[in-house]
């Protein structure tokens, strides 16, 4: 019997050793679990706010900022608060980098003068003297114009019709003048995003005759084109595809709308290629502003080359090719801007640079207008923005004169505030223009 409850005790001592053991290990189970846990959610903190430290680091904080509020909706025609009216649920603020915002600048009064016969999308443009010349074009996707529009600014009128070679591109050309000749190199052909051509032309405006140049070496849409020390240069735009960036460089010597040599000339490339650039020779030297890589492209076995958006960064970049034949980068514009080939005038050794289009809005994907004018100040090379067009636009057609600054043609916002683009217009506008 004494063995028998000897052998009970021991037996009861093991089973109280056995479950002390057992909840010590569960004690440093859980203690472990939960101290795991709360280190891992110790270093997710710390990996979140590194990560936002980081993308701060891509805002400018001292650039004006654009606040789109969406509007207040109803929640819930039963959720009513504790005065009895219907609780409303705001939705979330976004706040956008001022790239697609408005910047600020002054108010000015605009005049509108008689439009141009035709409305005009990528139309392109020349002045001499008093006369404008305003080039192809489309009226939209589906008719494109052949033909050029003539503007007398010393009376205000449209004054005159050319028409243009049939083998010549109808958008996207490349252009310059020597104050009389008026040389016109490759671009898009047809409708739509039909394919580019490397035809070339020169026009005499004084008979009005036109003659053919050598073709361009490879066809291009919308290179940058300027005469430049008796050479034609043409440079950038886009390949034959319409959407890879092309930093080729070729330029050909001209005297009085005829060639002095029958083949291009290769020269340095461009340090950024793309097309819808404004390029402007001035005091013996050769700007390069703005325009953008990517363009829309013909949709895949379309039989009439129907656009199709895809992906385009537009930029603010300004290059200047100086005396050596060296590329040197100069500061960018206020925004990136795009579609300002012919927007643009010199007065007062300064370049003055109206609408265009700048980078997609983040959230829509849609392309933005602009509704600025610039200033470029060739003696300090400083950037400014001096005004407001009536409207944002992009490719206007912007001359000069009698201290009058004009542009017409292009295709404009949906109204003051939205700058997504809708009508193609042939409005002509003057605006008094002072500068400091």
């Amino acid at each position: 019997m004494a063995s028998l409850t000897a052998g009970f005790h021991r037996h009861n001592n093991h089973r109280s050793h056995s479950s002390s053991a057992s909840k010590i290990i569960v004690f440093f189970c859980l203690s472990a679990f939960l101290g795991l846990a709360i280190i891992a959610n110790l270093f997710r903190a710390s990996l979140s706010t590194h990560y936002l430290s980081i993308a701060t680091n891509w805002v400018d904080t001292n650039a004006p900022v654009l606040i789109l509020k969406l509007a207040a909706t109803p929640h819930n025609s039963n959720n009513k608060g504790k005065d009895g009216k219907i609780a409303q649920r705001i939705g979330p603020q976004r706040f956008l980098s001022a790239t697609f915002a408005d910047l600020p600048a002054p108010e000015w009064q605009w005049e509108q003068m008689p439009s141009a016969p035709v409305p005009r999308l990528d139309g392109y443009s020349i002045q001499i003297k008093n006369t404008f010349y305003v080039f192809a074009g489309y009226a939209h996707l589906d008719h494109v114009h052949s033909h050029i529009d003539v503007f007398d600014f010393s009376i205000n009128k449209w004054v005159d019709q050319i028409k243009m070679p049939n083998e010549m591109a109808h958008s996207h050309l490349g252009i310059a003048s020597d104050g009389r000749y008026i040389y016109i190199v490759s671009g898009q052909y047809c409708t739509q995003c039909s394919g580019p051509t490397t035809a070339s032309f020169s026009l005499d405006t004084a008979t009005k005759k036109w003659k053919p140049l050598p073709p361009l070496p490879a066809p291009r849409y919308a290179p940058a084109t300027q005469l430049w020390k008796g050479r034609l240069h043409v440079m950038g735009g886009s390949k034959e595809n319409r959407h890879t960036p092309g930093r080729d460089h070729w330029s050909l010597a001209v005297k009085d709308g005829e060639t002095l040599e029958q083949q291009w000339r290769d020269e340095v490339p461009i340090p950024r290629g793309g097309p819808h650039r404004a390029c402007i020779a001035v005091n013996d030297q050769l700007f390069v502003i703005g325009g953008q890589e990517g363009d829309f492209m013909a949709k895949p076995g379309s039989p009439i080359f129907k656009c199709s958006r895809r992906h385009e960064v537009v930029y603010g970049d300004v290059y200047m090719l100086d005396d050596e034949m060296k590329w040197k980068i100069l500061p960018p514009m206020p925004k990136p801007d795009s579609h300002i080939e012919c927007a643009w005038v010199i007065v007062n050794n300064s370049i003055i640079i109206t609408g265009g289009t700048t980078e997609k809005h983040p959230v829509t994907k849609r392309m933005m207008l602009v509704g600025e004018v610039f200033q470029f100040h060739l003696d300090t090379m400083k950037r400014s923005v001096i005004g407001k067009l009536p409207y944002r636009i992009k490719t206007t057609l912007t001359g000069f004169w009698d201290g009058w600054l004009y542009f017409t043609s292009g295709q404009r916002d949906r109204g003051p505030d939205n700058p997504q683009p809708k009508k193609v217009v042939g409005e002509t506008w003057r605006t008094k223009l002072h500068l400091s």
